[in-house]
């Protein structure tokens, strides 16, 4: 088996602006809200909580999109080095229109749990569950779970 990456995610330059300024918007619009026509307490800490929130993914984003996916022969790795899943552990793969999977992409299950991660935008995992895509483009997150389904094929699954 070799190394070679046979597909790539990333996020272009203007989905990530894109995705992260509107991020970014809701969380300046909820934490001005708060401040220029204060409600009760309660409503106060509500949207200061969730505009803070906002301010914070918006920024997690930024850092996460930089990364992109790759899929290999033996595996499905970020370009930061952190392995998403080994291929030989991928039991299927759902790309179904009701699917809990991120926009423009889609949803691996494993046979083996990992440890929850999150790239907000690219990839999470939960347990056995990865969902791939996110600000992604989809032509993109499509054409590596065409790749991915094929080596399941061929490994006999």
């Amino acid at each position: 088996m070799s190394s070679e990456v046979l597909a790539t995610i990333e996020a272009s330059a203007p989905r990530r602006v894109m995705g992260t300024a509107m991020l970014g918007a809701v969380g300046c619009i909820l934490v001005y809200v708060a401040f220029s026509a204060p409600p009760s307490p309660a409503w106060l800490a509500f949207l200061l909580v969730v505009g803070a929130a906002a301010l914070w993914l918006a920024v997690r984003m930024w850092q996460a999109t930089v990364h992109r996916i790759e899929l290999t022969e033996e595996e499905l790795r970020c370009s930061d080095g952190q392995r998403i899943a080994r291929v030989e552990e991928i039991e299927a793969i759902d790309r179904g229109f009701f699917a809990f999977k991120p926009s423009n992409g889609f949803l691996i299950r494993t046979s083996v749990p990992g440890e929850r991660a999150w790239m907000p935008g690219l990839w999470w995992r939960a347990g056995r569950r990865i969902g791939i895509g996110g600000v992604t483009p989809g032509a993109q997150g499509k054409a590596m779970s065409e790749i991915l389904a094929a080596l399941l094929a061929q490994r006999g699954l």
